[in-house]
């Protein structure tokens, strides 16, 4: 069939051209909208340029077609060939491509947003500063691809094969690659901010200078990845294998890591305040210094000796931990929730619920956190239910003047305001004051990054509850009978827990680094 005969049936109406042989067939400019090519063979046909949309070219042979700038917005591709194809410039937005195959077809700059290439076959293509927001590419294989500079934002590349794909530059920000198969992908200067890439293959990747900032990499397989100068901040990287990387000046900030294997791993230079640091393998880990500065602009160094580095890396879960001598009985148990849910509604960056051990004579509060930084604001907060949070907080504001860190004397007066908010509230005012739970003696306890503890008051009637003591006998200054006095732990105690704290940056001659 002529090219003349096909413009001239569909000018009088006809659609229906499924099966037909147009092998180098010229439809270029043509406007064929919404026709039915379905199963025909336009291999090395010329369609430049042509209106091809909402048509079904369903199974259609198009191996070697010319389909730069040709308009397919909407169109049917299901299971058509478009090997080596010339679509340059093409929209495809919206179009259906599942199970197509584009093997080395050229896409450069190509429209291809909301499009469908589910199972597609892109091995190979050339989709440079294509665009191809919020497409589905589940199960698609877009291995060895060139996708330099490609808009991927929000799209689903779940499952998707794209193992030594060159994605330099390309906008991922947001994309689900959940499962993806991106080993010694080229993810260089990739953005990649709130992706999901949990269980990803990232084996031997390149995503230097990548920004992952706030990215899901739990259980991803990041062995060998060059993740140098790479943005990290904020990512979840729970259980993720980074055996053998380089994460050399990278940015960590706030990312969490809980049960990574980092061994073998460089991280020289690499950003890591306010970083997890619980139940890491770092067996053969190469680390010279890390910078510990709250913006990363290196104002805290902390140097490395090969014994300090292992301590560092293997530090507890700071805690701070609110000892109750009394039961927590059910009208106990609901002002305690209630009083922090206050608590909570004001100052929700900062207090979160805490684990609960009930004993027959004592209860206990245990608030964790990621970051020794947050001890005192923490405790200073989570104390003001109870009766003794006057000289608990009074021996909290002592203590801190103690430490040479601005960021934990921002964040003790931070939250002084918030608790004088807190205070104001007649709601707040009325659970305290009905629950009896919060008028008994109480032991408050921090501990640490580095394991150590501090006892930040401990009320003298604590566990004394039960003694009668006889009319003769006297009572010491500050006993029983009185209201607790000021009484900080000794300054050994202190120094020694001081020293125990990783948000500060000591270098191996102890002083710090400016």
């Amino acid at each position: 069939m002529e090219a003349q005969e096909i413009i001239k049936r569909y000018n009088a109406g006809a659609r229906d051209f499924a099966g037909a042989h147009l092998t180098e067939v010229n439809l270029s400019q043509a406007n064929l909208s919404g026709v039915n090519l379905s199963g025909a063979n336009l291999s090395i046909a010329n369609l430049s340029g042509t209106d091809l949309s909402s048509a079904n070219l369903s199974h259609a042979k198009l191996n070697v077609a010319k389909l730069n700038s040709a308009h397919l917005g909407g169109a049917n591709l299901n299971g058509a060939d478009l090997n080596v194809a010339n679509l340059i410039r093409a929209d495809l937005s919206a179009a259906q491509l599942m199970q197509a195959a584009l093997i080395r077809a050229e896409l450069m700059r190509a429209e291809l947003s909301g499009a469908n290439l589910a199972q597609a076959n892109l091995n190979g293509a050339n989709l440079r500063e294509a665009k191809l927001r919020q497409a589905n590419l589940v199960s698609s294989n877009a291995s060895e691809a060139d996708m330099r500079g490609t808009s991927l934002v929000a799209a689903n590349l779940e499952q998707g094969n794209l193992r030594e794909t060159n994605l330099s530059d390309a906008d991922l920000t947001g994309a689900n690659l959940r499962n993806a198969e991106l080993r010694q992908a080229d993810l260089s200067h990739a953005k990649l901010m709130g992706a999901d890439l949990s269980g990803a293959n990232l084996r031997w990747a390149d995503l230097s200078e990548a920004n992952l900032k706030g990215a899901d990499l739990s259980g991803a397989k990041l062995s060998g990845a060059n993740l140098r100068g790479a943005d990290l901040s904020e990512a979840n990287l729970i259980e993720a294998s980074l055996v053998y990387a380089d994460l050399t000046q990278s940015n960590l900030i706030q990312a969490d890591w809980t049960g990574a294997d980092i061994s073998g791993a460089t991280l020289t230079g690499a950003k890591l305040n306010s970083v997890s640091r619980f139940g890491l393998k770092t067996e053969g880990l190469t680390c010279e210094w890390v910078d510990l500065s709250p913006n990363g602009d290196r104002s805290q160094i902390y140097r490395f000796t090969p014994e300090s580095s292992e301590t560092f890396f293997h530090q507890t879960l700071p805690t701070v931990q609110i000892i109750v001598d009394a039961p927590l009985d059910q009208d106990a148990h609901l002002a305690l929730a209630l009083a922090y849910h206050q608590i909570a509604n004001r100052y929700p960056d900062i207090i979160h619920p805490p684990s609960i051990e009930v004993g027959h004579r004592r209860s206990k509060l245990t608030f964790r956190m990621n970051s020794d930084t947050l001890l005192f604001s923490t405790s200073y907060v989570a104390i003001l239910p109870f009766k003794d949070a006057a000289v608990t907080q009074e021996n909290l504001s002592h203590l801190v003047q103690m430490i040479e860190s601005q960021e934990i004397r921002k964040m003790l007066g931070e939250a002084k305001e918030k608790v004088k908010e807190i205070k104001t509230s007649p709601t707040f005012s009325r659970i305290v004051q009905k629950g009896r739970f919060f008028q008994a003696p109480t032991q408050t306890v921090l501990t640490n990054s580095g394991d150590r503890t501090l006892d930040v008051h401990h009320h003298p009637n604590f566990g004394k509850r039960l003694i009668h003591l006889s009319p003769k006998v006297g009572v010491p200054p500050g006993g029983l009978a009185g209201a607790p006095n000021l009484n900080l732990p000794p300054v050994s105690i202190v120094v020694s827990f001081i020293k125990g704290l990783h948000c500060l940056s000591p270098t191996n001659n102890g002083r710090k680094q400016r």
